[in-house]
This record gives C-alpha cells, structure tokens and sequence, in this order.
C-alpha cells in the first residue's frame, strides 16, 4: 500500500483491570504493577489460575465494558467528527459477547456502538484470532490511504468467559502463575479482559500522537494453534512493514512483542527477530501487565507503546529475569528513560496469523 496519504493516532479511551484512563495505566506501568491476579475454583477441575479480570462489571459483561468505553469516547469526541460520512469504524475482538452464543455474537457490538456513537457507516468488525488489534490498526491506515475515510475509529475489546478459559487450558496452554514473557521459567498464558480505543487521522492535531509509518500481515500455514518454527510468517510481516514505512531497522528504537509467555509463541518470535537483525534492539510484553486480551491485545499495547513515545520511557517486562529462547533478546528489565522515537509492534495468533506495525512519534 502507498503512503500517499499519511495516518495519525491518538487515544480514544483505554478500560483495563488497571483503571479507566490513561493517566492510571501511566501510573500503574511506573510502578510496574500488574492487573493479573490470582483465582480459584475455575477450568475443568476447579484449579488456581492467573487472570487479569476487570471488578464491578455486570452480568453481561462484554456489552457492559464496550458501553463504558464508546461512552468515554463520546466524551471527548463531537458529534460531527464521530457521525461524520468520512469516519470509520473498526472493531477488533476475537469472541464478541459470547453470551449471544446462540444467535450473532456481533450484533450488540453493532446495536452498542449505533446507540451511543451513531456512526454513518456500519462498523467493519475484523476477527482473525489474536493479531487482531495490529490488523484493525494496518486496515484503518489502508482505507486513508485509500482516500475511503479521512478518520477511523478503532475499537478493540474482549472479555474473559468460561469458553475462552477452557479453550486454552484444553491447550495447556494456560500458566499456574503470573506469566513471564520471554523468561526461562515461563510456562503459559495468563488471560486477560479489557477495551482500548484509538482514533487515526489523516491530518494530525494537537492530539496526535505517532504517525502510522506501515504494517503487513502474513500467514505462516504452520498449524491451527501452534507458530513456524523458523519465525517465517512473522519475518516476512516485519520486513514488508519495513519496505512500506521506507525506513532502516537501525532506526527502530523499541520492539512492543507479542510475548504470549508460551514456550512456542515466545520462541518464534525471537528466531523472527534474530533472522532480521533485531534482537538487539529494547524489547517487552505488555502481557504481564493486562495479561492476554485477545481481539483487544494489539489496541491497547499501541495505546502503552504510544504513552512511551510521549513520556520517552521503556516499561520493564513484567514476569522477565532470564532468557528463555535459543536466541537472545535484549528484553526489558527495568524502567528506562530514553528517548523513544520509533516503535515496532507486532501480533501471532492461532491460524499463522502475524502483523506488525510500525510507529513514530510526532511530538
């Protein structure tokens, strides 16, 4: 895709079991505390895990975060920008509101987001398992480049239910601590709930954040739930994302991994990264703090990465204190003050699934 015309981001709103603004996520990531915690009597046979829960949300809970979320939105967004013909909006979730099993899982998410943002368009909801967030953000760009919106709205959230926890504990895939990314002892996922919301531009404002320099995605055709093991469809991602923004890997001063902490996951991406000359280069996982969220994963790490690029700071990896992959890493071990310009972000999902993005700070 050309850049002829180029994107911008801003925040939007972010509600995660770490609080509901931004300010409170800054705060919590100083101080390196993580929304993960410890519950009983849940999976099979009523076990002990981690998870990153959000407190007080109703039975519906799905419907409940992404109303407080469009809400949030509305206060700081004007009618004529948000109902605008030329605004957009995309969804990104993996699951929808579960609780509508029976019928469409997506239709709240439409009946929501109508009610409160009356947006012009109908919502364009993409799922594509976990590297949803990073593609709703790599599509939004492709349709202001295209000249088809000058705004889009990004919406990325799931929540926690009995289906998702006993689909990944069926896969073992669920750890019995608080995960730790990228670390020798690492042993699984720990699951996550929120809803983060950014909005891209084509002309930036005050507000504005990073430009949107490029992003691909690829599949590596690997297996339905585990990644290539040479790092393949997440190589080929990175390096079209590189070719697209037009700049050099030494410009890169951070990597936002996906960093699930599954034995796999974490080992594929650091063969990607070593295949394209990154390894050396600061990198974590926002997982420790939100734990795993799904369709709302890549929103809000872009929202954290972005709070970095403003505030010139790198988060410690929470969970991190030995490498654990055949190749080295220059994971984050402690809160750093630097200046942080540009960002690589990327996403692996179930299926193959890889994207990556790549961001630069405007202010």
């Amino acid at each position: 895709m050309e850049r002829s015309l180029k994107c911008y981001l801003k925040y939007g709103a972010i509600i995660s079991p770490l609080g509901d603004r931004i300010e409170e996520h800054y705060s919590a990531f100083l101080e390196n505390k993580s929304g993960i915690k410890k519950e009983g009597k849940i999976g099979f046979n009523s076990e002990n895990f981690f998870l990153a829960r959000i407190d007080n949300l109703a039975n519906s809970r799905y419907n409940t975060l992404l109303n407080q979320a469009c809400e949030k939105l509305i206060q700081n967004y004007s009618s004529s920008f948000l109902q605008n013909p030329k605004t957009g909006v995309i969804v990104s979730t993996t699951k929808a509101n579960l609780a509508a099993i029976t019928s469409d899982t997506f239709e709240s998410t439409r009946r929501i987001i109508d009610e409160i943002i009356h947006p012009f368009h109908e919502p364009i909801i993409i799922s594509n398992a976990c590297i949803s967030g990073v593609l709703a953000v790599n599509t939004a760009a492709d349709y202001i480049r295209l000249n088809k919106f000058d705004q889009v709205i990004i919406i990325g959230i799931d929540v926690l239910s009995d289906f998702i926890i006993y689909g990944f504990q069926s896969l073992f895939a669920l750890s019995n601590e608080a995960c730790r990314p990228f670390d020798k002892e690492r042993n699984g996922i720990s699951l996550g709930e929120a809803c983060g919301i950014l909005v891209m531009m084509n002309t930036p404002d005050d507000d504005c954040i990073v430009e949107v320099l490029g992003g691909a995605s690829s599949n590596d055709a690997n297996h339905i739930s585990g990644p290539s093991r040479t790092g393949e469809g997440l190589f080929r991602a990175i390096h079209k994302s590189l070719e697209r923004s037009g700049i050099l890997k030494e410009e890169i001063d951070f990597i936002s991994a996906h960093g699930t902490a599954t034995t796999y996951n974490d080992e594929m991406e650091a063969i990607a990264f070593n295949r394209l000359g990154l390894n050396h280069i600061p990198t974590n996982s926002f997982k420790g703090y939100f734990g795993h969220t799904l369709g709302a994963a890549g929103i809000i790490e872009i929202i954290m990465c972005m709070v970095s690029m403003e505030k010139n700071i790198l988060f410690k990896s929470i969970g991190y204190t030995e490498i654990g992959t055949s190749e080295r890493l220059n994971v984050i071990s402690e809160n750093q003050k630097v200046e942080v310009t540009t960002v690589l972000k990327t996403a692996s999902g179930f299926g193959g699934g890889n994207a990556a993005v790549l961001l630069k700070c405007i202010q």
